[in-house]
């Protein structure tokens, strides 16, 4: 099991954690609230908490592949959602 971590600065770290387990929900099991959340890929996790002034994604995958997807998933879709603020996600192993 390999893991990495970044922290994303925002003001609106709930607001995306809950947009992006809401949009996850669709294809995998998700379980979320304003202020944490856990997103089950076939291929990895995701655990995701909202802080005032940042927002914490904490992956695993079996394997190095495995967690790259993840990450890529996950940077993905947050740049999408943030693209207004053009968030810096740099994840740390």
């Amino acid at each position: 099991m390999v893991q990495s971590q970044a922290q994303v600065e925002t003001q609106n770290a709930s607001r995306y954690l809950v947009q992006l387990c809401k949009h996850f929900a669709h294809k995998i099991s998700v379980e979320y609230d304003t202020r944490k959340g856990r997103a089950e890929f076939p291929f990895g996790l995701c655990m995701m908490e909202a802080e005032d002034d940042r927002l914490i994604l904490r992956c695993e995958g079996a394997d190095e592949a495995a967690l790259d997807r993840v990450q890529d998933v996950l940077q993905r879709h947050l740049e999408g959602f943030a693209f207004r603020e053009n968030p810096t996600i740099e994840w740390k192993r």
